[in-house]
């Protein structure tokens, strides 16, 4: 494992709403916040680390955007 892992690297951990970001964007922002948080001090470093080896930002991006792929899919299929 490497030692130069950041596990919220790319992730805005930041409590202060960006000029760009709506109120619920900020709001889900600070929710989400919270569970990784509270994901990493249950489970601990190494595990987290396990479970996210790039960083928690890659594996919500990724889910995010499989969760778009099949939403897209089903919207398709209603046609």
């Amino acid at each position: 494992m490497t030692e130069n892992y950041n596990a919220f690297k790319g992730l805005n951990l930041s409590d202060a709403r960006m000029e760009n970001e709506t109120r619920e964007e900020y709001k889900e922002r600070l929710k989400q916040n919270k569970k990784v948080l509270k994901l990493y001090s249950t489970v601990g470093r190494e595990q987290f680390q396990q479970m996210f080896p790039n960083g928690i930002h890659e594996a919500l991006e990724s889910s995010a955007k499989e969760a778009l792929k099949t939403s897209q899919e089903e919207l398709g299929e209603a046609k």
